[in-house]
């Protein structure tokens, strides 16, 4: 017998209504934490209330979850995944689970984790299936945990199994008889599907595309993954599709020109049989996390525009989504789009912002070779059009049409929430109280009795410079501010040096100076290179600020990244990578010997990164005019060399092979 509960027979069914279902089943309500923890049961019981309340689940075709089979897990998992997550909520765990579950990025355990996490997975196996079979025109999935971080072998950001990726390889390799041979997935949730796009890497039969938040790898899940240069591989390349936003706030304008311009005209190309949507709703105005501007308008333009692909068969199932009134509202107007009812209500009364119009290019640049409708440039008439100093969006946004609140959302929402946005893996689950609140302030007061002299390299050879990630602020060619150290004071002294290690320039852009490469310094010494350095007496207090600042712009420190330990212990051990900004550029803390007996530190890339400089995963890339120009400045405040010798010392280090 089947497990779906139908509220209205075939014969009760308009001609013209769609067969959509939901599921939905509150044993996914068992997996908890009980601390605080955004990713809650509340998530899909205020989705489901919402429904409810609108008469939704009395149009809709209404679904149980049903456990996912464990060889249709091992589809994209490991068996030793499969099995730990099985066994992780089992009695002979009680006294071990929140220390395990420490051991993993931002992830909690219960009694109830096993379960929950088997039937995300199978519900959303069971939804795709019926909309293969067209049983069902389409279907949403309201399923927690979520899926699109975890990786075949580990979980990661509060994702157990990878519902859509075991979902999209069931309906590939196991129903091949449904004639489902090419699966678009589109990911909106606010964070990257790391996950996902490992899984289907080489996989020319998954049209993967991510619109995420990357602000150059500082973003959860952070590092390169998510980059538009990430392409895919072998019978993959082209597969996948990276747009990564540089910053915050973006909004319906942003994404829905990332739509017209990148993702539909692939997808008319790639012309799926299904599609599977990653639907986090943590892109959504006002959400803890996401830092984002989408409305349910946004949202149900998004999915309107999508379905008129692969005879309108979607399935969305739910990732993210953090606030519980712009989740469960952006979720209502998804549903009411597969329903075909019309769009709610609205209009875009600003344009993109400028940096969504250089991802868009580079993304179409980077991606022309396989999909040549986007060799074609755009025209200066629809690039030109500009986010304005407010967003207007006269649809509802999260407190909007289905609650009669506001429509007009300032242009300082961003600072109105700034207060809330923290990167997720700071979220990570430690026992007993919250982890900040378990990092005494006294560090401060401990590390600013220690001086170090910080060895500059880059743009921060220039002192004006490198007071801004002092005092604050920022200098002339910096695209952004920098908020500063606790302690403001300025370096207590600075003079110049020169090293034994090579200065090089790497990556495309960044967030402070634009296009172009930046300076980094070999981690390793070779005495036929030589680096000239400013050198900064700061206290080691500071110097953890500058770290956090140079690797995660966007993060406030709640402990000591380098301590005391790390400084008595650096002198042997040369380098220290700090764990807690790994994903950042400059993680790697380099010991450069004494002067006055005070150490002397600075900070680079890994060994590891220089290999992927080298292999040409990571791009070596000159550093823009303008960026050149503060390096040249500040090695001649430096009176160590000419103007002429500057500049030659940069063009040589910008050109000399690696």
């Amino acid at each position: 017998m089947d497990s779906s509960k139908t509220v209205n027979d075939d014969a009760g069914l308009s001609p013209k209504r769609r067969r959509v279902g939901l599921l939905y089943d509150e044993r996914m309500c068992k997996h908890y934490d009980s601390t605080d923890h955004p990713e809650n049961p509340n998530r899909i019981l205020a989705i489901w209330d919402k429904l409810q309340s609108f008469g939704i689940h009395q149009r809709c075709v209404i679904f149980n979850a049903k456990e996912a089979e464990d060889k249709h897990i091992a589809l994209v998992h490991t068996k030793k995944h499969i099995d730990f997550i099985k066994d992780i909520s089992s009695k002979k765990f009680d006294s071990q689970r929140d220390r395990i579950s420490a051991s993993f990025n931002s992830i909690y355990f219960n009694r109830g984790s096993s379960e929950a996490a088997c039937l995300a997975a199978g519900s959303v196996v069971e939804v795709a299936e019926k909309v293969a079979k067209g049983e069902l025109d389409s279907a949403f999935a309201i399923v927690r945990p979520p899926g699109h971080h975890a990786e075949a072998n580990e979980p990661k950001g509060f994702c157990l199994y990878n519902n859509v990726a075991i979902a999209a390889s069931f309906l590939l390799n196991e129903r091949t008889e449904l004639g489902i041979n090419k699966i678009l997935i589109v990911d909106w949730d606010v964070h990257h599907g790391n996950g996902t796009q490992k899984m289907f890497w080489k996989d020319s039969r998954v049209l993967f595309f991510s619109v995420h938040r990357h602000e150059f790898g500082s973003f959860y899940p952070g590092g390169d993954d998510g980059s538009y240069v990430m392409v895919g591989e072998g019978p993959g390349a082209g597969y996948n599709i990276n747009v990564p936003w540089e910053n915050r706030s973006c909004g319906d304008a942003d994404y829905l020109a990332v739509w017209d311009h990148v993702l539909l005209p692939v997808a008319k190309a790639f012309d799926p049989d299904i599609i599977i949507i990653s639907a986090g709703f943590d892109a959504a105005i006002n959400d803890p996390l996401g830092g984002c501007c989408v409305s349910p308008y946004g949202y149900s333009i998004m999915l309107s525009k999508l379905m008129e692909f692969a005879g309108g068969k979607i399935v969305l199932a739910l990732e993210g989504g953090y606030n519980l009134k712009s989740l469960a509202n952006s979720a209502l107007a998804c549903v009411e789009v597969l329903l075909y009812d019309k769009p709610i209500a609205g209009s875009l009364e600003a344009g993109p912002f400028e940096s969504t119009w250089r991802v868009i290019q580079s993304v179409r640049e980077e991606l022309s070779a396989y999909w040549p409708i986007l060799a074609k440039k755009l025209p200066e008439e629809v690039t030109s059009k500009r986010k304005t100093s407010q967003i207007l969006i006269s649809s509802s946004d999260s407190d909007g049409e289905y609650d009669n609140g506001p429509r007009t959302i300032s242009g300082d929402h961003e600072a109105s929430i700034e207060h809330l946005i923290q990167p997720l893996q700071n979220l990570k689950v430690e026992d007993g109280d919250d982890q900040a609140a378990s990092v005494s302030p006294s560090w401060r007061s401990e590390l600013s009795k220690i001086d170090i002299w910080y060895a500059t390299y880059g743009s921060n050879m220039r002192e004006s410079r490198f007071l801004c990630y002092i005092e604050g602020g920022q200098v002339e060619g910096m695209r952004k501010s920098c908020a500063g150290s606790v302690d403001k004071s300025r370096p207590k002294a600075s003079r110049w040096r020169t090293f034994p290690h090579r200065l090089f320039f790497a990556r495309d852009y960044t967030a402070t100076w634009g296009p172009g490469g930046v300076a980094f310094l070999h981690p390793e010494s070779n005495s036929q290179d030589k680096a000239y350095m400013c050198l900064y007496r700061v206290t080691l207090e500071q110097f953890n600020d500058v770290l956090t600042l140079e690797n995660i712009p966007s993060s406030s420190i709640k402990g000591p990244l380098f301590d005391l330990a790390d400084l008595q212990s650096i002198e042997d051990k040369k380098c220290i990578a700090v764990e807690a900004v790994k994903r950042g550029w400059y993680h790697n803390v380099v010991y450069l010997g004494k002067e006055d007996d005070i150490p002397i530190l600075t900070m680079t890339c890994t060994l590891s990164d220089v290999d992927s400089f080298k292999s040409g995963k990571f791009p070596i890339c000159a550093p823009s005019k303008g960026y050149a120009s503060t390096l040249v400045k500040g090695l001649i405040e430096g009176k160590r060399i000419s103007n002429e010798e500057a500049v030659a010392y940069i063009e040589e280090s910008s050109t000399k092979e690696l």
